[in-house]
């Protein structure tokens, strides 16, 4: 009886340097974060941590559910998608960048850019009807090529044998 021996599978060097460069790059900024202050570091990873786990994903889950909950109610649990990308998508930008769209920040900002801080709010909602825009017309190109794919079937005649 012969035995299978599974080798695993390993990329050409290319592919392992290229893989081995982000790792590096995680870990020398690792090293050049903690090196300072690791424990407030610390203590910032712990605490963003507890506000995801305990304030933010409730909050969005709860939305979520709101969201297919109404959609359901009107036979359309369907288009869920299309309103949770783009609204995954503007909260992240709104996390990320939330001390600059606020403008809690600005005039730091401008002192250290000469650019001026308070156009975040207004980029960053522009951004969402984007987002919230393109996501209705790919919706709406779905429904129309759905309603003509009815259509044409409606209208093709019966298969005879």
């Amino acid at each position: 009886m012969r035995r299978l021996v599974v080798r695993p599978r390993v990329g050409s060097p290319l592919q392992l340097l290229l893989l081995a460069c982000p790792f590096a790059l995680a870990g020398y900024a690792g090293v050049r974060l903690l090196a300072d202050d690791w424990l407030s570091v610390a203590l910032w990873f712990v605490g963003a941590a507890l506000v995801h786990d305990l304030v933010l994903l409730p909050l969005y889950a709860g939305a979520d559910r709101l969201v297919a909950r109404g959609l359901g109610m009107v036979g359309r649990r369907e288009w869920t998608v299309f309103v949770r990308v783009p609204a995954a998508l503007s909260g992240l930008l709104l996390l990320i960048w939330f001390p600059l769209i606020s403008g809690q920040v600005a005039d730091h900002y401008s002192s250290a850019t000469t650019l001026s801080g308070d156009e975040f709010l207004s980029r960053w909602l522009l951004i969402t009807a984007v987002l919230f825009g393109g996501s209705a017309v790919m919706l709406l190109s779905r429904s129309l090529r759905s309603l003509r794919l009815r259509r044409a079937t409606k209208e093709r005649p019966p298969v005879s044998h």
